[in-house]
């Protein structure tokens, strides 16, 4: 069992399972092209979804079950998704490992993959119930079904009405974990590092912006506003900012992660680091006919629209160069710019001096 990557002639793109026998698994393909599609998700989401549930699907083929048998056995699998480890590079495909549980036995993979899987696996039951490709009391052994006579009035339906919920059965607690997030040190280290400035731009715009690695690359000329009025461009929003939207068929590959547009106010920091963008992506004249903002200006092809792979390549680069102890990751910007929007409104409210 093995997750594989779909694309359809009109270029939209999802991940699917396949079989031993390179042959699709319907249920989980059924599934998947449901959540892309139906669901409006992210192709990454349904890579995310089909790895998972192609482990699932091969503890199923390797303990000897059918998938609805695996379900009525999910402790078993849940002890072999954390314990179980490839004894050998091609095992993998084959679905032979060897579970090593007992006492004082490391995990494999943390709880927080293992929740992660047990996700995918609940939402692939639930819809193929829904489409009739498997019996309805499967539900029951992966949800608790209840009432909302024990929850307090507030968080009961309106009009008095009985509703009913669903608690997930299975579930690994997870340790509380403190927040990743680049301090202002790591972010002057990056700028410093940075040899170009469409890279301090890049780095600017997650830790002043909050940008996902996904939104910086799918952004459009025509998304950044930085005029104090944007009136005769036919947005009302005033001051510096940026529309980030959603958008099917990016040549990169480039997917915002939310179906809903967004404005994101710009500080003069990032206003700065625009201008001077600006006349570096000038000297390059393939550039030109390009309406994305991050191209390629120092690569070839010049003048395509960076990859988000390639963002995580440029941090991965500039953390060395800055001498950090851990590489800075794109997410971890994005956790800073919740603390520079903190100060910043700290400093807003603040009396004056």
């Amino acid at each position: 069992m093995r997750a594989f990557p779909v694309a359809l002639p009109s270029g939209q793109r999802y991940w699917t399972v396949l079989d031993d026998d390179l042959q699709v698994v319907v249920v989980a393909d059924s599934f998947l092209r449901h959540q892309r599609f139906g669901r409006d998700g992210a192709e990454s989401t349904t890579k995310a979804y089909a790895h998972a549930i192609a482990l699932f699907l091969r503890w199923c083929k390797c303990s000897g079950r059918s998938w609805e048998a695996g379900i009525e056995q999910v402790g078993l699998f849940m002890t072999w998704l954390a314990h179980a480890k490839a004894s050998t590079p091609g095992s993998a495909a084959t679905g032979s490992a060897v579970v090593l549980a007992g006492p004082g036995a490391k995990p494999f993979r943390s709880p927080a993959r293992v929740n992660a899987v047990l996700t995918a696996l609940r939402a692939m039951v639930v819809h193929a119930v829904a489409a009739g490709q498997a019996p309805a009391y499967l539900v029951a052994l992966l949800y608790e079904v209840a009432d909302d006579r024990d929850l307090p009035r507030a968080a009961r339906g309106e009009g008095g009405r009985m509703a009913w919920r669903l608690r997930a059965r299975h579930r690994v607690r997870e340790p509380e974990a403190a927040v990743q997030r680049a301090s202002g040190e790591d972010v002057v280290a990056l700028l410093r590092a940075c040899r170009s400035a469409r890279d301090r731009l890049v780095v600017v715009l997650m830790a002043r912006a909050g940008l996902r690695r996904g939104e910086l690359c799918g952004l459009r000329r025509a998304d950044v506003h930085l005029a104090v009025s944007s009136c005769q461009l036919g947005c009302e929003t005033a001051g510096a900012h940026l529309h980030v939207v959603r958008r099917e068929g990016n040549p990169n590959g480039a997917w915002a992660k939310s179906r809903r547009s967004r404005v994101v106010p710009l500080c003069s920091l990032v206003v700065q680091a625009f201008d001077t963008y600006e006349l570096e992506r000038t000297r390059c004249p393939a550039a030109a006919g390009s309406d994305f903002v991050f191209v390629n200006l120092f690569r070839e092809p010049l003048g395509a629209p960076v990859r988000p792979d390639a963002v995580g390549e440029l941090l991965s680069v500039l953390s060395r160069r800055a001498g950090l102890a851990c590489p800075a990751r794109p997410h971890q910007l994005r956790h800073a710019w919740v603390i520079c929007r903190a100060s910043d409104r700290a400093r807003d409210v603040s009396p004056a001096a």
